[in-house]
């Protein structure tokens, strides 16, 4: 049974890699190389340092974790190569919109029922995602191609939604495996993919330091900490914990680099995490509803 130092230990946890993960965006901005030797790289240096770190990952991976892999290799290399094209909060804003394909998706894939008010969420979702499509931000430095980087951001959605699909399919069913195995092969295929573009490396000292830190405190780091997590806290507050990572992304872009969304771009993404709070917090309350139904008797 989980007790309360468990529960404060996981949601530290779950704190860290949020603020972890918050970087990213900032980080990559940060660096001289351009946006597939930036994903190839941080891939490659986050699949060794989650080999060195977790003794589960260094099993061989199942094949399921080769299936989920592909999709998770999709969402690190388009969101390193949008985070080059647009800004930071437009990119990781968008990539949030992964929570509709899933709702989408979950039925066909999953099994999973859909009720009223996920079709509520979805529209909700739809008028946020329709801001960032009004609001397309001329170009600047930072952000040299916003519309091509706003699409790819999209496109990361649909993909970190077939990853969060297939770690759910990989924790279930006999052949159930530890999602971490996915991690790991899925950032050895970003490298892959990348590979064409990563050589040759014209680098400097900053541009190691940038690697160095994308791979091991945004990728290996964080993800070893939501692995230790998740098992001890609700969905809810695994949820909105990782919220952090949206809001705080937007603030270290603005402290670093001076970026600044536009205004639809930050009504968009506001819509999007307020709608994702909602659902979070009427999902549980359905929940305790539902168990204290199951657990009344039933007259005779």
């Amino acid at each position: 049974m989980t007790d309360a130092a468990e529960i404060t230990r996981a949601r530290l946890l779950l704190v860290f890699a949020a603020i972890m993960f918050s970087t990213g965006g900032t980080a990559i901005k940060a660096a001289a190389l351009d946006g597939p030797q930036i994903a190839g790289l941080r891939s490659l240096v986050g699949a060794i340092a989650v080999l060195v770190l977790s003794g589960t990952a260094r099993r061989l991976p199942p094949p399921r974790a080769w299936l989920v892999g592909i999709a998770y290799a999709g969402t690190v290399v388009l969101f390193a190569i949008a985070n080059r094209m647009t800004t930071a909060a437009n990119t990781i804003f968008l990539q949030s919109t992964a929570p509709v394909y899933v709702l989408l998706a979950a039925p066909l894939l999953l099994g999973e029922r859909i009720v009223r008010r996920d079709l509520i969420f979805v529209g909700v979702c739809a008028i946020g995602l329709s801001l960032f499509v009004l609001g397309v931000e001329p170009p600047r430095t930072t952000a040299p191609d916003p519309t091509t980087g706003n699409l790819l951001a999209v496109a990361s959605g649909v993909t970190w939604a077939g990853t969060i699909l297939g770690l759910r399919w990989m924790g279930t069913g006999p052949r159930a495996s530890a999602p971490i195995a996915a991690v790991v092969t899925g950032n050895t295929l970003a490298f892959a993919i990348c590979v064409p573009w990563i050589f040759p490396v014209h680098a400097d000292l900053g541009d190691v330091v940038v690697v160095l830190y994308l791979g091991i405190f945004q990728i290996a780091l964080p993800y070893l900490a939501v692995s230790r997590a998740v098992g001890h806290l609700p969905a809810l507050d695994v949820s909105l914990i990782l919220l952090i990572e949206p809001v705080l992304s937007s603030v270290w872009a603005w402290a670093v680099h001076d970026e600044v969304p536009g205004a639809l771009a930050i009504a968009g993404g506001a819509t999007l995490v307020g709608a994702t709070v909602a659902k979070a917090v009427l999902d549980a309350g359905a929940a305790r509803v539902g168990l204290r139904a199951a657990r009344e008797p039933v007259d005779p």
